[in-house]
This record gives C-alpha cells, sequence and structure tokens, in this order.
C-alpha cells in the first residue's frame, strides 16, 4: 500500500513539473515590445518639445534585456539597455531598470546613469516651458501567448 501511494505521488508529481513549461516572459519578447514603444514615445517627445517632427521608424532602436537575478526568462527585475540613434547619425546609449509582471506588462524608468542623456522627470520644450519627459519612465504590455 505505502509503495502504491509513494509510485503514484512521484507520477501526479512529474506530471505537475511537466505542466509549467517554462516562462513566456524572455528577454527576445521584452526587446521587441521595448524598443518600438521606446521610438514613439521618443518621436512624441521630440513633437511636444518643438524639436520637429521625426517619424519614429527613423530612430533605428535596439534594445537589449537581461534578468537582474540571473536566468534566461520570468517576471520581476530586468534591465533594458536602449541604443538609438537619430537622422543625425549620432548613436546614444540609455539604460533602463524594468519590473515586468507575469501578465506581460512592465513599467521602465531610466536608470541614474542615463539622466544626463536623456534629462530628469522635466525636460525643458524649445520655447522654455518644462514639459513631462515622456522617456523618464513609462509603461508597456507585450504578448505572453
Amino acid at each position: 500500500m505505502r509503495r502504491a501511494r509513494v509510485f503514484v505521488l512521484v507520477i501526479a508529481s512529474l506530471l505537475l513539473v511537466a505542466a509549467c513549461g517554462g516562462s513566456a516572459i524572455t528577454a527576445n519578447r521584452i526587446e521587441r515590445a521595448i524598443a518600438p514603444t521606446f521610438a514613439n514615445l521618443l518621436h512624441t517627445q521630440l513633437s511636444r518639445m518643438g524639436l520637429g517632427d521625426i517619424p519614429a521608424d527613423r530612430f533605428r532602436v535596439v534594445a537589449s534585456c537581461y534578468r537582474v537575478s540571473g536566468g534566461r526568462s520570468g517576471s520581476g527585475e530586468w534591465v533594458c539597455t536602449i541604443v538609438w540613434s537619430g537622422p543625425g547619425g549620432g548613436t546614444l546609449r540609455d539604460t533602463y531598470d524594468l519590473a515586468v509582471g507575469t501578465n506581460g506588462c512592465y513599467t521602465a524608468t531610466l536608470a541614474a546613469s542615463s539622466e544626463a542623456t536623456l534629462g530628469g522627470p522635466t525636460v525643458p520644450a524649445a520655447d522654455g516651458r518644462q514639459v513631462r519627459n515622456l522617456l523618464y519612465a513609462f509603461d508597456g504590455c507585450f504578448d505572453t501567448t
């Protein structure tokens, strides 16, 4: 009788582990989500600041992300480096701290080292007024199915 219980417990454990599978939250999915979001926000930010209307696809944004606690997938804390350049050709690099939920939604906050490039929570517009910096912190989501 005891042997039968142990056998059933082992089989149930194996089935449970097999059903779990890997996480749908991967660096590749985060990178594919954050790069176009950043480009769209950059396009909007420059327009709000009175610095021209540059289409988002002209910024050539590439993201590279890794999970802070190690591993290649899962929700939690991530860091993403975004490398981008505008029509003028100069390359810029900014780093974001991400909090990624199990539902594929994230909050990206500009790391302190990147504030020199993109500024703080507000930035000056061409006419001297202060506008909210859309690139300082933003939210996004991606498909986890």
